[in-house]
């Protein structure tokens, strides 16, 4: 597992963050405080504090490298 600090602070990216990992069938954990949510599921991004950075948690082993590409734009440096 890999975590990572990302911002979606407006609503197009949150839908093109979730369109680009839907196209992995790894899990993806959105924490914020004391909620952990799907990564995969818009109306639960949407419940959560948007104005600050999440962590996402990356369960995944073998595709990581094209994984951490693909979300590079969200990532916080």
């Amino acid at each position: 597992m890999k975590t990572v600090q990302i911002s979606l602070n407006s609503i197009d990216k949150v839908k093109s963050f979730v369109n680009e990992i839907t196209k992995y069938d790894n899990d993806f954990d959105l924490v914020s405080g004391r909620y952990v949510i799907d990564a995969k599921s818009i109306m639960g991004i949407f419940s959560l504090d948007l104005s600050k950075p999440i962590d996402l948690n990356i369960h995944a082993d073998g595709d990581l490298d094209n994984i951490m590409k693909a979300l590079e734009p969200y990532i916080i440096k």
